[in-house]
């Protein structure tokens, strides 16, 4: 039985034949990027009105909106703490005052008394880089809440700050997936709550709307082989065509 779900936002994602899809093309622009958290608080309970009581993997359309899985993960509340892996070329840790953002709700999630840790793999963007690295939220990463793994830009600023445990940086996308699923094994009983944005992806692989990282689909395929069996919840952002 096919249990994916559609947020239909923006209308990028009419081909898909799956028997559940919510139009909320209403609030595209009201909450596109970012909003204010009384305009978030208003789409939450109107999420909450249209969610089924169950459902499988959820779709979003464009990584514009990326922040709904902040909404999707505040419904997997458990009594046990359980990670959240992100595959996103962008750490989505960054500081945004006027409510939430896009690029800034992994920050949010981490808050959560349920999430244990947020991974976010695949980080190519210079968001992570010493010249904005005063963008970044840096408690969550001291609490260890947040944690990067990066390939292809200069982290040596985590070192100065005490966070080179919390910042990993790989000679390429396989040494990044290879030293993830060695920590992962070691504590293979956690649950873990599983969130893909496309443009992790390189452009060889599939094109989006944001700057692309350099994973193939098979850093992908290797880590949700070692997650399988644990993910409690899923969701997959952005817009793209495939080129496999």
């Amino acid at each position: 039985m096919n249990r994916t779900l559609v947020l239909d936002l923006d209308e990028s994602l009419q081909g898909l034949g799956v028997p559940t899809r919510i139009e909320l093309r209403e609030w595209q622009e009201s909450v596109r990027f970012g909003c204010s958290w009384s305009t978030w608080a208003n789409f939450r309970r109107v999420l909450q009105t249209r969610l089924p009581a169950d459902y499988g993997p959820v779709c979003m359309g464009s990584g514009d909106f990326h922040h709904i899985s902040h909404l999707l993960l505040e419904r997997c509340a458990r009594s046990q703490p359980f990670d959240v892996v992100v595959f996103d070329n962008h750490p989505d840790n960054m500081r945004f005052p006027f409510g939430i953002h896009c690029g800034s709700w992994v920050a949010h999630v981490a808050r959560l008394p349920y999430v244990r840790c947020v991974h976010v793999l695949g980080i190519t963007s210079l968001d992570v880089s010493w010249q904005h690295a005063w963008e970044n939220h840096m408690w969550p990463l001291y609490q260890g809440k947040i944690r990067y793994w990066t390939t292809g830009v200069n982290v040596s600023w985590a070192s100065w700050y005490g966070l080179a445990d919390r910042i990993v940086t790989c000679t390429d996308a396989q040494a990044l997936v290879d030293r993830f699923v060695l920590d992962y094994q070691g504590s293979r009983s956690r649950e873990v709550y599983v969130s893909i944005d496309k443009d992790v992806f390189s452009s060889d692989v599939v094109r989006t709307n944001w700057d692309q990282g350099c994973f193939e689909l098979g850093h992908v395929r290797q880590i949700l082989d070692v997650l399988q069996g644990h993910v409690i919840g899923s969701d997959i952002t952005e817009i793209g065509r495939a080129h496999v």
